[in-house]
């Protein structure tokens, strides 16, 4: 990964972007974590979540900053596998179910052992606009043996609209992003998945874009 080509994307071109094509609400944005080992635990409907989540952080902290993305997208081909890893910092996980889940969460787990800072969409993938999928396990499976590793849930409302997926055309549209207080699990892998869908679902009633015939969870 190559800090200053990131800090400069960011600097200017995806924050310039962000201010200008979007109608940011930022709700408790002093919530996200300055330092790790921690997990931002998001809603996942558009790819300007990533972007928009990192542009929210200080530009000091942003090669700490690694989202978990799907590899067999982002390492398609050979410039987007540069740009997503030497620019962005993704940390790729294999979606196809053949990894045993130890070797699975290695990458994510040598990541917080160097006290960084994760970005993970525990749907597991893009929804549709403005509808957000049940929460899944992986998380959990994740901090298996790391109970006291905080877990922050983000919720993004309005930018499924603004970039839908499959579209290539940014519609302006304003948007959502809304930090709850930190988590910890605690072993139990059914309760937190229910304490954390519950979380996001409290944090959706925060959402100023939120119309009722949204389907959050």
């Amino acid at each position: 990964m190559n800090r200053t080509l990131k800090v400069l994307f960011f600097a200017l071109i995806v924050r310039p972007f962000v201010l200008i094509g979007l109608g940011l609400n930022i709700v408790n944005r002093n919530g996200l974590p300055t330092s790790g080992p921690s997990v931002i635990a998001a809603n996942h409907n558009s790819h300007l979540d990533t972007l928009v989540l990192m542009s929210l952080f200080p530009l000091a902290v942003l090669d700490r900053v690694r989202p978990v993305a799907a590899a067999d997208y982002f390492l398609s081909n050979r410039f987007r596998e540069w740009f997503s890893q030497s620019i962005i910092g993704i940390i790729p996980l294999d979606r196809t179910g053949g990894t045993d889940t130890e070797v699975l969460f290695e990458t994510c787990r040598q990541a917080l052992d160097r006290n960084e800072i994760l970005i993970l969409f525990p749907e597991g993938t893009r929804g549709d606009p403005e509808h957000m999928s049940r929460v899944r396990k992986g998380i959990c499976h994740l901090l298996d043996d790391r109970e006291q590793t905080p877990v922050i849930p983000v919720v993004m409302h309005g930018l499924g609209r603004a970039l839908p997926r499959g579209e290539a055309l940014l519609v302006p549209f304003n948007c959502d992003v809304v930090i709850g207080n930190p988590m910890q699990i605690d072993g139990r892998t059914n309760e937190f998945v229910k304490q954390l869908t519950g979380n996001f679902k409290e944090l959706f009633t925060h959402c100023l874009t939120r119309h009722e015939d949204d389907q959050d969870l």
